[in-house]
């Protein structure tokens, strides 16, 4: 951890999601009171709350704490630190983020909650608002992707090709197969990914890289990362569930996100009506992104700005990619200040 987390201090808030999953928020505090109130930070697929929390001098969890903000980190069942399950963003924007923050406002007593939210805890959660499921959130701070999903040709190739097959062997893809392959399968997979990724000396690295994207790496720049945060990222990326894949495949194909499971409180078309939120949202985009293009950033702000010109925002971040926003040696000095005064903003 950066000099920054060693005064802050973290309580696990167990909360049961709508269908009775079980997820956890991380409460992190520390020396200067919460003035600002509420902030959500929503981790993306096969990760978990700690990815906001890298080995670097000052990580986003420091910089909010240390500005006044009450931070707190959510564990969805898309989270490595939870039982393995093969979720769909679907059920994440029903069961999961609504009751999240309704376990926040019981604890804090506030009104209302801001949120950063990262890839596909940012579809899930946009699914969410735009459907009313969250009244209560009146601040968005969405990276990578939101509601348009835009991905390179290789990315879109694998999709449409590999995943048929892919999922008549395995109902999950995992990073850790870089350290460990524990079958026929994953050995495979991971010995065909060492002999066609060699930008690196971190296997979990390079499965990362074929697993949710295109590009030697995918999903960062190596010049952004530390080799305290290089080396850090091999516990940090485990089991992701075909189910996902399945899903995010028909997304691509439509240009943005649809529903899968036929849950009544989601439109099956997330474009096809306006936005039920009040919500303003600060759309992120990594130039180099090579998970999402930025074009999906790009197209979900015209959407919105269409419907309510002037009110939300675009950051286009030259430099960076897809995660090296939330963890690169710089983000604290290049990209914090821009989330921070999105969240101030009234």
């Amino acid at each position: 951890m950066g000099s920054g987390s060693d005064s802050l201090q973290s309580v696990v808030v167990p909360f049961t999601a709508g269908d009775g999953f079980a997820c956890n928020l991380i409460h992190v505090t520390g020396p200067i009171a919460p003035i600002k109130g509420p902030v959500l930070l929503v981790h993306g697929a096969g990760v978990r709350a700690n990815v906001f929390r890298a080995p670097v001098a000052c990580n986003l969890v420091d910089y909010l704490a240390q500005r006044g903000y009450d931070v707190w980190l959510e564990n969805w069942r898309a989270s490595i630190d939870l039982p393995f399950n093969s979720w769909t963003l679907d059920q994440a924007a029903v069961y999961d983020h609504p009751a999240a923050v309704r376990t926040i406002q019981r604890h804090t007593g506030a009104e209302h909650v801001k949120a950063v939210i990262h890839c596909q805890g940012s579809t899930s959660f946009m699914m969410a608002a735009v459907a009313g499921l969250l009244p209560q959130v009146t601040t968005i701070v969405s990276n990578a992707v939101s509601l348009c999903t835009a991905v390179p040709a290789w990315s879109s190739l694998k999709l449409r090709a590999s995943l048929p097959l892919v999922a008549r062997l395995t109902p999950y893809l995992d990073p850790q197969w870089g350290l460990a392959a524990d079958s026929r399968t994953a050995q495979a997979i991971a010995a065909m990914v060492m002999l066609t990724h060699h930008e690196c000396h971190n296997p979990v690295c390079k499965m990362v890289s074929f697993t949710y994207g295109s590009g030697h790496p995918a999903l960062w720049s190596h010049a952004n990362l530390s080799e305290a945060t290089h080396a850090w990222i091999r516990h940090e990326f485990a089991k992701v569930p075909l189910s996902f894949f399945a899903q995010m495949r028909r997304c691509v194909a439509r240009g943005h996100l649809v529903s899968v499971d036929g849950l009544k409180e989601l439109p099956a078309d997330f474009l096809a009506q306006p936005p039920r939120t009040e919500a303003r949202v600060a759309f992120l985009a990594g130039e180099q992104n090579r998970c999402f293009l930025p074009r999906s950033q790009v197209e979900a702000f015209a959407y919105f700005d269409r419907l309510r010109p002037n009110y939300h925002s675009l950051h286009r971040l030259p430099n960076y990619g897809h995660l090296d926003v939330f963890f690169g040696s710089q983000a604290a000095r290049d990209v914090f200040p821009i989330i921070e005064r999105e969240l101030d903003r009234n």
